[in-house]
């Protein structure tokens, strides 16, 4: 088979290795799509240690859709030509190799499969390109369920109002996600006047932070309510998908009261809050990283039930020999916004 082998800061060798051997409880799957993840991008430009634990020499990628081409004699649950998406965190089972479990791979073996655990089926509503998107899909779904009030039984509190800043694929997730929870009003802001036409196109507010007031144009937008500094933007929930130090800093200063802010973006700064004024301001910080089993159900719900044309956020396919292009152009974000790989001619 073809697999990508990363070798090091831009540097990536395309090899033929042996397809995996499927054992008794095993299942082999071959990969349909699979999907450019910012992680992949950060350690491929920057090199190791910058995005996920990537292994120089080793096999990467982990947003893909694949199909079942073997099972082992004791498999049970899955049969060949059955679409599915492997889950990161249990494919390999260890979720160390979230990271890296060969999307970039034409084959993967899945030892032990287990279904909704380590393998997913796929609606069938959904199409090969847009179900790539899964895994992202997953991430983005599980920030904004943190940034939602439950209100008993899978259900939430509905006719608030929510901010995302990054207008990436997570960025995009998050804000359909808001949307299908309940938030009645969703702005997405960015600094790409690219990827934010993208979102305008799939209906939701958005605002260009590097050359729009964001403070009016919010107030504007989601009216306006009381802070510790006086009068502010009414949004309830700030969701930060894209890792710029000020974002947290707003929120802090310009937040509602009883406002909440959720963290999705990878950012290991250490920061310093003033925890006497989000005291009397009632705010809260959620932490929210990965995806949960309940996410890939609401994201196929999501993606299924014909809101919103996702695939639209899909600007580039290259083959798998093209990957260094493809990872070149992801990283491009006034021309681009998600980067599939199509790994079947």
């Amino acid at each position: 088979m073809k697999a990508a082998i990363y070798c090091g800061k831009e540097s990536i060798e395309i090899r033929k290795l042996p397809v995996p051997q499927t054992g008794d409880n095993d299942v082999l799957i071959q990969n349909i799509y699979s999907s450019i993840c910012g992680t992949d991008t950060a350690v491929y430009m920057h090199g190791p240690n910058t995005g996920h634990k990537i292994t120089v020499g080793g096999e990467f990628g982990h947003e893909t859709v694949s199909r079942v081409v073997e099972v082992g004699k004791n498999v049970k649950d899955f049969s060949v030509g059955e679409r599915v998406y492997p889950y990161p965190l249990f494919a390999k089972n260890d979720t160390k190799c979230a990271g890296t479990i060969g999307g970039f791979s034409e084959y993967i073996l899945i030892p032990n499969a287990k279904r909704d655990h380590s393998l997913y089926s796929v609606d069938e509503r959904i199409s090969d390109k847009l179900a790539s998107l899964t895994e992202p899909f997953t991430v983005g779904c599980r920030a904004a369920r943190r940034g939602m009030i439950p209100c008993g039984k899978g259900k939430y509190v509905e006719g608030q109002s929510a901010v995302v800043f990054g207008c990436g694929t997570i960025g995009i997730a998050a804000a359909a996600a808001f949307s299908h929870f309940g938030m009645k009003k969703v702005m997405i802001c960015d600094h790409s006047d690219f990827r934010l036409g993208i979102a305008e196109k799939l209906g939701f507010a958005v605002c260009n932070t590097a050359v729009e007031n964001f403070e009016e144009k919010a107030k504007d937008y989601f009216g306006t309510a009381r802070s510790l500094g006086g009068e502010t933007a009414d949004i309830d929930c700030w969701l930060d998908a894209a890792g710029a130090e000020n974002i947290l800093n707003d929120f802090l200063k310009y937040g509602k009261f009883e406002s909440r802010f959720v963290s999705v973006a990878v950012n290991n700064v250490p920061r310093t809050i003033d925890l006497l004024h989000m005291t009397y301001a009632q705010q809260s910080i959620i932490g929210s990283g990965g995806y949960m089993p309940e996410d890939v159900r609401d994201v196929q719900e999501i993606m299924s039930c014909g809101k919103w044309d996702f695939e639209s956020i899909i600007t580039h396919e290259f083959t798998l020999d093209e990957l260094d292009t493809a990872i070149r152009t992801a990283a491009d974000v006034d021309k681009a916004l998600n980067v599939v790989i199509k790994m079947r001619k």
